[in-house]
């Protein structure tokens, strides 16, 4: 990462953050949908930890791992269906139960006000990534938002990030990714960005074990992570 005349505190030009686990606690609408989803194939309801261990990877991996664990596994046209089905669902289900992690509306101000340029990149679709922005007044401190179906390959591959990038017109090595899963450490290795990992989010692996550069207990540690990184640049 490059260091020369940057800001002592904030020195990265952009930082891209994940959205589902990182800014926002989505768990609890996601599983709104997912529940309304089964029960129209007449299927039981989930818990939230257990919807929780599905989310990630976008909507179509969503709806197979749900349909998998309720013992009726879809493939191929089936399963396009049934994402088809699920899409109004979903975004009938995006701020009902939703909530700002810790010290996300604060992280971002605070970054906002040192002028560093800011993103989402997050696999979950983009108009509803947008709305769930919109609802907490987040959108206007960002340069950009970049969902899963705007690119060809979603995190872990570096599509979602360089795309951001791109809006951005911030260059990978002037940048940070900040994500709680072991797709978001996936996608920033393979854009050629640090990561990193905010606790409390949605991974199932202990987030120390996900080999990001750094491990925040909140986003509002993250002004001390970025010193840290800049000592070790």
């Amino acid at each position: 990462m490059k260091l020369d005349g940057a800001n002592p505190l904030f020195f990265p030009k952009a930082i891209l953050f994940d959205l589902d686990g990182t800014l926002i606690d989505s768990a609890p609408d996601i599983t709104a949908a997912v529940n309304e989803l089964l029960a129209t194939h007449h299927l039981p309801p989930f818990s939230v930890e257990k919807v929780t261990t599905m989310v990630g990877d976008g909507m179509p991996k969503l709806v197979e791992r749900a349909f998998a664990a309720s013992g009726t596994p879809l493939v191929g046209k089936e399963l396009e269906d049934v994402v088809q089905e699920m899409t109004p669902i979903y975004l009938r289900h995006l701020t009902d139960r939703s909530r700002l992690m810790p010290g996300a509306r604060e992280a971002l101000a605070q970054f906002h006000l040192m002028g560093v340029a800011m993103a989402v990149a997050t696999n979950k679709p983009q108009r509803a990534a947008r709305e769930v922005l919109l609802h907490f007044g987040l959108v206007d401190m960002l340069g950009a938002i970049v969902g899963g179906d705007a690119v060809t390959h979603k995190k872990p591959a570096p599509d979602l990030l360089l795309l951001a990038l791109e809006k951005l017109r911030v260059d990978p090595a002037d940048a940070i990714m900040v994500g709680d899963s072991k797709a978001d450490v996936g996608s920033a290795r393979a854009a050629g960005l640090p990561a990193v990992l905010i606790r409390g989010g949605y991974t199932q692996v202990p987030v120390e074990e996900l080999g990001a550069d750094l491990v925040c207990d909140s986003l509002l540690d993250l002004p001390a992570a970025l010193q840290a990184l800049r000592r070790a640049a």
